[in-house]
């Protein structure tokens, strides 16, 4: 749905982004992660036209940025950091004026603004002045404007700045439940909010893409092994013993001990927890608790993108 290919972008002399490439697929919602200047913003106004780069392209929906600006318009709708919303208008007549400009046909822009409504859930406020509005619903108000004439791609930047955590949590679900009918770039420089949301993340570091895959697959990588926490009541040394006998094993290390029970941290080339389960059990010793651990989003963002200001 989106190909991004080489986009440079430069302000004078100094350059924004770098060589920026990445793709969206259809229905999918990609985060595109990064510090405070490192190039978020950039590039989503370059996909929205409203700034040529500097050299690169970008299609969206099979259109040029370039070529076909306008047909990108017309399939695209933007959310930018501070929502473009009419503070003495009431709701319902600046959803209307934005149907107006983006095209859509008189007979079709009362349908247009009520399946915005319902999306955006702005049924409770759709007669009030916006001005008057919480910061969190003025927030809804500007995607809803984002999601008139049922755009099939939606670009968000940092849509959820701001807000206290009820609305962050209700801006979240909302846009998670656009996922599948619209194909969603979210912008953030807020961990668990990418993390959250989106199925696949673009780490944008400096104005380069320093990474671009699923947060899962980001973590493997980076670690390059498995590793897994263990609760066992037993001996230290059968505790070794069982663990060490199996396959795989890179290292197994005691953290704690705290009346019989042995806080373990187990390394390996692959997935082994069965084995380990079974092991231990078989060595009569009592299995408390297992489970994957796993570096986060933030370990992850924090490696790449401080790697990159070293560089």
């Amino acid at each position: 749905m989106i190909e991004v290919k080489d986009l440079t972008r430069y302000y004078g002399q100094k350059r924004a982004i770098s060589n920026v490439s990445f793709n969206v697929q259809k229905g999918e919602i990609l985060g595109l992660l990064g510090p405070n200047a490192a190039g978020k913003t950039t590039t989503m106004r370059i996909l929205t036209c409203y700034m040529p780069p500097t050299s690169g392209t970008a299609t969206i929906g099979g259109y040029d940025i370039f070529e076909q600006s306008m047909e990108v318009r017309t399939i695209t709708g933007y959310l930018p950091e501070n929502p473009p919303i009419y503070p003495d208008l009431e709701v319902n007549d600046y959803l209307k004026f934005v149907a107006k400009i983006k095209g859509v046909e008189k007979n079709r822009i009362e349908k247009e603004v009520d399946a915005a409504v319902e999306k955006a859930s702005l049924g409770d406020v759709r007669n009030r002045v916006i001005g008057k509005l919480s910061k969190g619903y003025k927030q809804r108000v500007g995607l809803a404007q984002s999601l008139i004439n049922n755009p099939q791609v939606v670009i968000l930047d940092e849509p959820t700045v701001g807000l206290d955590p009820k609305q962050i949590i209700e801006i979240r679900e909302l846009i998670r439940s656009l996922k599948g009918e619209h194909t969603i770039i979210l912008s953030s420089h807020i961990l668990p909010e990418v993390e959250q949301t989106c199925e696949r993340v673009v780490i944008i570091s400096n104005g380069r893409v320093v990474a671009e895959d699923t947060p899962e697959n980001l973590t493997t990588r980076m670690r390059g092994s498995e590793r897994v926490q263990l609760e066992v009541e037993g001996d230290e040394d059968a505790i070794k013993k069982a663990l060490g006998s199996l396959p795989d094993i890179l290292s197994t290390r005691i953290e704690t001990k705290d009346n019989g029970v042995c806080k373990v941290v187990v390394e390996s080339k692959s997935d082994l927890r069965k084995e380990m389960a079974k092991s231990l059990v078989d060595s009569n010793l009592g299995l408390l608790e297992l489970h994957p651990d796993k570096a986060t989003l933030e370990d992850i963002f924090l490696h790449l993108t401080t790697k990159e200001e070293g560089a």
